[in-house]
């Protein structure tokens, strides 16, 4: 399979294509797709590097930016010195995303006299869902080529194998780790840090699995895709909780620690 003919062509024709690269699926196989089409030049990769982008998604970044021979900018978007991102209300992604696309846009002036556009990972799912981000996106003229050619996550995922990105393609959803802390709740550095490191230890024992550390008002909460947890066996889950409990330790914090099955959003509260 090769890049379908609509994403081909909305691919095509950026004369400077940035794209915003958080690490997961839907943005990774758009570079590659782009890389296809465009080849290496005219091509920029922007990742942002913060407490809230797992470190092995930025590790990711680096190493395909590098195997395909893009130009990659890692940038510092800001929106940790935003107290309105970093009190955690229901529109906390637009904040961020605001953030995002302005720092992006400055790249501007490393390209003399050649037309910026940003492009973003979005696909069709993600039109059906409450994101605040994409109305940061539409402010700052981003634009999504799935969208434009109509590709939803599964025709996403079907791209990354036919580009030979099978590690890609797997790739559980991965939203940023402040969608881990309760909305209202304040988010901070070292917070996020921890549940990065608690979800990377779950992942070390299970494998890539859908895992979610749940920041929340008076506990911890480990959710985990339905076939996981299910399989579970007690002592496994006693050793999940008792390392979960050793890294919110290091990290001076001790609070109920508890697994379930995951529930998407369940951190998100609509008040």
């Amino acid at each position: 399979m090769c890049v379908p003919a609509a994403l081909h062509d909305a691919l095509q024709t950026p004369e400077m294509l940035v794209i915003a690269v958080s690490g997961g699926v839907d943005s990774l196989t758009l570079a590659a797709a782009a890389r296809r089409v465009r080849g290496r030049e005219n091509v920029t990769l922007c990742h942002a590097l913060s407490p809230a982008v797992p470190g092995d998604a930025s590790a990711r970044v680096r190493r395909l930016a590098g195997q395909w021979q893009l130009q990659l900018e890692v940038i510092d978007a800001g929106e940790f010195d935003d107290p309105d991102y970093l009190r955690n209300p229901v529109n906390r992604c637009y904040y961020c995303k605001t953030h995002l696309y302005h720092t992006m846009s400055r790249l501007q002036a490393h390209f003399q006299g050649t037309s910026l556009t940003m492009a973003s990972g979005t696909n069709t799912d993600d039109l059906g869902d409450y994101r605040p981000g994409l109305i940061a996106a539409s402010e700052h003229g981003v634009f999504h080529p799935f969208v434009d050619a109509g590709m939803d996550k599964a025709a996403v995922r079907a791209l990354a194998h036919s580009l030979g990105l099978t590690d890609i393609a797997r790739l559980p959803a991965a939203p940023c780790l402040s969608s881990r802390v309760e909305t209202g709740l304040a988010v901070e550095a070292d917070t996020l840090l921890m549940v990065d490191a608690i979800e990377k230890s779950v992942r070390d024992r299970l494998g890539n699995i859908t895992v979610r550390c749940r920041v929340r008002h008076s506990e911890y909460c480990i959710e985990l895709g339905d076939a996981s947890f299910e399989s579970l066996s007690p002592a496994m889950q006693r050793q999940l909780l008792s390392q979960a409990r050793r890294i919110m330790a290091d990290h001076g914090r001790e609070a109920p620690v508890t697994l379930e099955a995951y529930q998407q959003g369940s951190a998100f509260l609509h008040g």
